[in-house]
């Protein structure tokens, strides 16, 4: 934000990244040199008696007041300023603080640059999927089978058995009688009979598997004039 959108914010409201106010503007600290608007000291609490900084790089507006990029504690737990002016010691913890670089105007000496070097790390984890698949099919098929059955048949015999008595009335002739004779004859009749019952169940069995990738690295490589 520049000096003209800060102009005019005395006493306005300060909201952390969440919407809750943090405190209300008391003053704006400008760089000595460049006369940029750096800082913004809050009055917090409920009488407004402590004093803490936050940056103005990431405030913006909003409606009555401002919103800066923090949380309400993390502002609240900056080192205090008890004194009208912002000395470099104190300046240099700030940005230590809140994590920013060196100011425009501090000393080449003071000044600390850095990169962050980063690198890829391989992650194996595993997902169901489908490898394969189990089907049970069931079919009719036809074979001969034989089995010995026992049957009984009736058969004529003749028996003689001697007569010797008078007879009175008898006459003299052909005769004959008819005997019936009986038997068994085989008989099939087929029924259904369960003989098993046949499932498919799942095991688990694990398996070692090597999986290998490529993964980046950042290098950092110093060039130019410097010590150490």
């Amino acid at each position: 934000m520049q000096m003209d959108q800060l102009q005019g914010l005395n006493g306005a409201p300060v909201y952390d990244e969440s919407g809750e106010q943090i405190g209300k503007v008391e003053e704006i600290f400008v760089d000595a040199d460049s006369q940029r608007p750096e800082w913004i000291g809050l009055g917090t609490g409920f009488l407004r008696t402590k004093r803490v900084l936050v940056p103005v790089d990431g405030a913006q507006p909003q409606d009555d007041g401002l919103t800066v990029p923090y949380a309400k504690d993390h502002v609240k737990g900056s080192p205090d300023l008890d004194e009208d002016q912002i000395s470099p010691e104190t300046e240099r913890e700030l940005r230590a603080y809140y994590g920013l670089g060196a100011s425009a105007g501090a000393p080449a000496g003071d000044a600390e640059e850095s990169v962050t070097r980063h690198e890829e790390e391989l992650a194996v984890g595993t997902q169901q999927v489908e490898t394969g698949h189990a089907r049970l099919h069931k079919w009719v098929e036809s074979e001969p089978v034989a089995m010995d059955v026992e049957l009984k048949q009736e058969t004529a015999r003749v028996s003689r058995e001697p007569v010797d008595e008078p007879v009175g009335n008898a006459e003299i002739g052909e005769e004959e009688i008819d005997v019936p004779l009986r038997g068994e004859r085989a008989v099939v009749q087929k029924q259904t009979v369960a003989k098993e019952r046949v499932g498919i169940e799942t095991d688990v069995r694990t398996d070692r598997e090597t999986v290998a990738d490529e993964v980046r690295k950042e290098r950092v490589e110093v060039e130019g004039d410097v010590d150490g």
